[in-house]
């Protein structure tokens, strides 16, 4: 994908909100430095091997902490 807009037509677009279009580039920023960081590790990977089993972490280990993670962000449910 390029970091270029497409080209449009301005007259039949709708405008966005400065607020929301602040939003949608900050989105974009986060998602670029996400796609950014899993390039560094696959470069890395192709360019050194897979590392070594115990430098790893398990993916249950993994699961565990996200679900944690997920579950503090939203409020129980009765």
């Amino acid at each position: 994908m390029s970091e270029q807009p497409a080209p449009a037509d301005t007259a039949a677009r709708q405008q966005l909100e400065p607020a929301a279009a602040d939003a949608i580039r900050a989105y974009a920023a986060r998602t670029r430095e996400s796609a950014d960081q899993l390039a560094a590790v696959l470069e890395d990977i192709a360019a050194n091997g897979l590392p070594a089993v115990d430098d790893c972490t398990p993916w249950e280990e993994l699961r565990e902490t996200h679900l944690t993670r997920l579950a503090a962000q939203r409020p129980a449910v009765a």
